[in-house]
């Protein structure tokens, strides 16, 4: 039987207590998966997958950023990180949970997974701390133009000094959006570019959680992310003997369709010689892969893809 806890710890902005959970096996678990959410959702909305790893032996933990879920209180803003540096607190704070978990688990091996911004997240991640983990499942990312990212930032700066960093920008919020639903015919709801299960999108859609737009200050730190995970420079400070993971829906427009999968995986075997890279694209699905119809193999393969580097034995 899978035990459920939750616990919170204090964040790296040094004032905010962040929320988070642990699913937990039965007799001695395999290895931990730390779970890096997305933006405008919360770690619980993984519960089923976390479910489905905990009931094969994988501890299975994660935390609501800044601004997300249980970590905003109630003095806090949906949508809105801290005011210094928040795209290296993010990863810190990721940090400090994978300690405190693997205090309480010493020797079990630990793995990321972090999906769309969550990914970004994940991406700097490994360069930073790459070497403590043994592997890490980059799940619904991006790669944008560096001149899209840069005129991102650069507008984002601009409106951040005439509304203040909290403000909430319809103008901002289109341009990160719009286009995601040019593939899909008839479109139901804005949010279907997230799967095709309409259920998953109408209990996001009604979460008020999740359906909110972000601050300048989460689109500044978001361009920020990218710019970083982005720099050829830093990815040199990844491991080369990582085991990566790089997947998503072919119909994700996050993710171009795949094509920005292809380009990152292109860049991780060809131009770093990362050893152990893989690449699955779904056919079928969207951005959500935890969500979408037909996840029972999504399930299946990234626990595969776990158990399968656990038993190589390699290390990093």
């Amino acid at each position: 039987m899978v035990r459920k806890e939750e616990l919170t710890y204090k964040s790296r902005d040094r004032q905010t207590m962040l929320h988070a959970i642990r699913w937990i096996p039965e007799g001695e678990p395999k290895a931990i998966l730390q779970i890096i959410h997305g933006m405008q959702e919360y770690i619980d909305r993984y519960d089923e997958f976390a479910n489905y790893l905990a009931e094969r032996g994988i501890i299975v933990i994660g935390n609501d950023h800044l601004g997300h879920g249980g970590s905003v209180g109630t003095k806090g803003t949906y949508g809105y990180f801290c005011k210094n540096d928040p795209a290296t607190v993010l990863v810190r704070d990721a940090h400090r949970l994978k300690k405190m978990t693997q205090e309480d688990y010493p020797g079990i091996p630990c793995f990321i997974l972090g999906h769309s911004f969550g990914s970004f997240v994940a991406r700097e991640y490994i360069t930073r701390y790459g070497t403590g983990i043994k592997g890490a499942i980059i799940q619904g990312t991006a790669f944008m133009p560096s001149g899209t990212v840069n005129s991102l930032s650069g507008l984002v700066s601009f409106l951040q000094v005439l509304m203040g960093e909290k403000y909430r920008s319809s103008m901002v919020n289109n341009m990160a959006f719009k286009g995601y639903l040019k593939k899909i015919p008839n479109p139901r709801t804005n949010q279907d570019w997230l799967s095709h299960n309409e259920e998953s999108v109408n209990k996001y859609i009604a979460d008020p959680a999740c359906n909110f737009v972000f601050t300048l200050n989460g689109f500044k730190t978001m361009a920020e992310l990218l710019k970083r995970v982005q720099d050829i420079d830093k990815m040199e400070d990844i491991p080369k003997k990582l085991p990566i993971l790089i997947t998503g829906g072919k119909e994700d427009p996050v993710g171009n369709y795949g094509e920005a999968l292809e380009k990152l995986y292109g860049i991780y075997k060809n131009e770093l010689g990362i050893e152990n890279v893989e690449l699955k694209i779904y056919d079928g699905m969207r951005h959500e892969l935890q969500q979408e119809i037909g996840r029972e193999k999504v399930y299946e393969d990234q626990y595969g893809w776990l158990m399968k580097v656990i038993e190589s034995g390699s290390d990093n």
